[in-house]
């Protein structure tokens, strides 16, 4: 049976660190949080690998894990801080969540899938606040936040979302289309957002963020 504490000391050694991950908050929340308990059951052998892991190919609502280091680097460049309101849309299982609430931020999940949300409540416990509706709409009521972080590719910018940050606030996704998509940064400064490329990364693309496409001839 695989030593999963292990499978995830090596995994903050050999991945995130050699990745330009260095904030100690974010390695010690990735050595904690047991990733095998966020991955579709019969998976757990595979949580720790470095890829993305598929959670659901169900149509409009495909969702995926990034792979540790392209999550652990989207959650270090929102610099959270402990009390920090944060959402994460397109949680999934929650894992993100996890981290999030390992951090001491006051974590709010967001899934359109209701049955992604209920298993996300049932793993994430007392942790965290799980909402299930329309990723594209965000979740105002429980805002405004203080960070941000999108699992799935955006074609568009999400401005629904950067309308409930608050001042000086981060959002981090995955914006592009197939092969030219960058995780990217936006903060918020009064009314405008500055955007930042970071690196180049690939997720499902979510729906809820998908671009217009026209006619060709």
């Amino acid at each position: 049976m695989l030593d999963y504490a292990q499978a995830r000391q090596l995994m903050v050694d050999c991945q995130l660190r050699t990745f330009d991950v260095n904030d100690v908050g974010v390695l010690d929340a990735f050595a904690t949080v047991p990733r095998e308990r966020f991955v579709q059951p019969g998976a757990e052998d595979f949580a720790y690998i470095d890829r993305t892991l598929r959670l659901s190919s169900g149509g409009e609502a495909a969702r995926s894990m990034p792979a540790p280091m392209v999550l652990a680097r989207m959650i270090q460049a929102l610099k959270i801080r402990p009390g920090a309101r944060v959402l994460d849309v397109a949680a999934g299982y929650g894992y993100g969540t996890a981290l999030l609430a390992e951090l001491k931020a006051r974590a709010v999940a967001l899934e359109s899938d209701l049955g992604l949300a209920q298993v996300a409540r049932e793993r994430l416990g007392q942790t965290a606040e799980v909402i299930a509706g329309p990723l594209g709409e965000g979740a105002a009521a429980q805002g405004p936040y203080d960070a941000i972080l999108v699992q799935g590719r955006v074609e568009t910018r999400p401005q629904a979302l950067l309308d409930q940050l608050r001042d000086d606030g981060r959002l981090v996704c995955v914006l592009g289309q197939d092969r030219g998509a960058k995780v990217t940064l936006f903060v918020r400064a009064g009314d405008a957002f500055g955007a930042r490329p970071l690196f180049d990364a690939n997720l499902p693309a979510l729906t809820d963020f998908a671009a217009a496409h026209g006619f060709a001839f």
